[in-house]
């Protein structure tokens, strides 16, 4: 289904498991290449409720936006984590003004903000992180996927199988 289709999905310590684990586990299933691209912090990220564990294959700062169809960013404490990592903020902000695929789940739109993405979209995101995306210009609305142009977002764990698909129907086309 996605055969040939490059997605990055961004990594830091304190990822919320399910948010990286079953984005991971759904594009490789439809057969995309998924690399796992770090911070550079650590060479293995846990997640903050302990049950998953990943090593990155490679760092934001060696890799090139041109190489990916899509980046995801999942929710957790990593968000804030990773944009203390300017590479981070720099190859989401190179994937969306390319016009690749960006998607964020949950505190993940903090990664969007800090690369200055938001402003007169349409986004969702975990209900906390709401004022921070009204504040930097978005149009915030609580739904459980929110797609406006290349970049798609979406709320919470028990949101991801939509949030999946709506990925996956957007590399599609």
């Amino acid at each position: 289904m996605l055969q040939g289709k490059r997605i990055a999905i961004l990594a830091e310590e304190d990822f919320e498991d399910s948010e990286l684990v079953e984005p991971l586990r759904a594009m490789k299933d439809v057969g995309a290449r998924v690399t796992i691209v770090g911070s550079g912090s650590h060479e293995t990220y846990r997640g903050k409720r302990g049950k998953a564990k990943i090593k990155a294959d490679t760092t934001a700062d060696k890799v090139n936006v041109k190489d990916f169809d899509a980046i995801i960013i999942p929710g957790g404490y990593a968000p804030d984590k990773m944009r203390l990592h300017q590479p981070m903020i720099d190859l989401v902000k190179a994937a969306f003004d390319q016009g690749k695929l960006v998607a964020a789940v949950c505190h993940g739109p903090q990664m969007l903000i800090s690369a200055g993405i938001v402003r007169g979209r349409r986004v969702t995101s975990w209900p906390s992180v709401a004022i921070d995306l009204k504040n930097a210009g978005a149009n915030w609305v609580d739904e459980p996927v929110v797609q406006d142009g290349n970049l798609i977002t979406s709320r919470k764990p028990s949101d991801l199988p939509r949030f999946n698909k709506a990925i996956i129907d957007a590399l599609r086309n």
